[in-house]
């Protein structure tokens, strides 16, 4: 286990006024396992479900989406400062396919904002995610990104909303038991954007 910072490079930048740069790096197993430990081991974390997870486990799941084509995690760093970690994924090659019909161009995303240090900053989530959707929407195959937050992670899903979100179904995302992989199942509402005009 090497507590080096990540050799990987960033794969988009983007500046966001009076925010700072942005920079999404994919997520280095070895390297980043640390930091991603700590940040999904803590209760305001608790609807990552991996509350219990050891640093081995974490690193171990994240060697298996680093294994998959369809998957993938990343550190948003602001200035280089590590300030979440997001995921994206093919809706039609995830569980969440179970719950709707994923169209093509569907891209879906998980987020995790750092817990940061000191009082909150305005406007600190609005910020990453502007950044993480322009990366997201960069690819001209995406035309629409699906959120699947935990019906009772409220804070969530009134930031997808405030983000321009439209809100689905609640849906019961089915259990996944794989010899890689345990997600227990979990209550989830959908919500969904589209890709801006012109895209």
């Amino acid at each position: 286990m090497t507590s080096a910072a990540s050799a990987r490079q960033p794969v988009y930048t983007h500046l966001v006024d009076g925010f700072g740069t942005v920079t999404i790096t994919p997520v280095d197993p070895a390297a980043d396992a640390g930091l991603i430990h700590g940040w999904v081991t803590q209760e305001r974390a608790r609807f990552w479900g991996m509350g219990e997870a050891s640093l081995e486990l974490v690193q171990e799941i994240y060697e298996d989406v680093d294994r998959r084509t369809t998957h993938h995690a990343f550190i948003v760093a602001r200035e280089g400062e590590p300030a979440a970690l997001f995921q994206t994924y093919e809706c039609a090659e995830d569980r969440v396919s179970e719950c709707y019909d994923a169209l093509p161009g569907d891209v879906g995303m998980h987020l995790l904002i750092s817990p940061g240090e000191g009082d909150p900053q305005p406007g600190f989530s609005a910020s990453l995610m502007e950044a993480f959707l322009s990366f997201v929407f960069s690819d001209p195959a995406v035309r629409r990104v699906v959120a699947e937050p935990d019906t009772r992670n409220t804070k969530a899903i009134a930031r997808l909303e405030r983000t321009g979100f439209v809100l689905g179904p609640e849906v019961v995302l089915p259990e996944i038991d794989l010899p890689e992989i345990y997600l227990p199942a979990k209550p989830a509402r959908l919500t969904f954007l589209g890709a801006p005009q012109g895209h």
